[in-house]
């Protein structure tokens, strides 16, 4: 880093934002295979906490490859980068006091914790949609599947490029076995009890 750029502390703090804010920040990461139900249990869970009052956003894997990410594909470094980006900008998220969910299968453990790293004790919580395989291809919302299994698609997860399943995640989640609603209430608990929302 160049040695003339200085980081500038500011007069309102962390948490004092997140009094203001009367909840603690946090950065829920959603992760697992495609399919695997990540942004359909995030943006559910938003729903639910927004109408609790807590102040959310929600970084999803596709929405953010329009902007942040437009000029990255699909190879390990790429990817890597793609999470290093989602990270720094979570943790900013996070300092300005907000709950905020990202979805990505981001399938290499190593970028997974270094995201952890940036962030406060506690202050990241991994989210695994341990959803098999099988039912994540059955369920190919988007078709992505089919397509890699054509030779369509190159350095797709689960087909012909990795996932790390993670070691430890705060929470686990099979949305084969469990509905949307207990996927939630489950997510909802857990923040309760960390004391993260009252």
């Amino acid at each position: 880093m160049d040695e003339n750029i200085v980081w500038h502390n500011y007069a309102v703090d962390k948490a004092q934002r997140s009094e203001h804010k009367r909840h603690k920040p946090c950065v829920l990461w959603f992760t697992g295979y495609s399919g695997s139900g990540k942004s359909t249990v995030a943006g559910a869970l938003e729903s639910a906490l927004h109408q609790q009052g807590v102040h959310t956003y929600l970084l999803d894997g596709d929405n953010v490859r329009h902007g942040l990410c437009k000029d990255l594909g699909f190879s390990d470094a790429d990817r890597v980068e793609n999470i290093r980006r989602v990270g720094e900008l979570s943790k900013l998220m996070a300092d300005a006091g907000l709950v905020v969910l990202t979805a990505f299968i981001s399938p290499f453990r190593a970028e997974r914790d270094m995201v952890r790293e940036l962030l406060a004790d506690g202050e990241f919580i991994e989210v695994f949609l341990d959803t098999p395989l099988d039912v994540c291809e059955q369920r190919d919302p988007k078709g992505l599947y089919k397509k890699a299994r054509a030779g369509e698609i190159k350095h797709f997860t689960g087909i012909d490029s990795d996932y790390q399943v993670p070691s430890n995640p705060e929470v686990r989640l099979d949305t084969s076995k469990n509905t949307l609603q207990q996927s939630v209430e489950q997510l909802v608990e857990y923040l309760k009890t960390r004391n993260i929302i009252g």
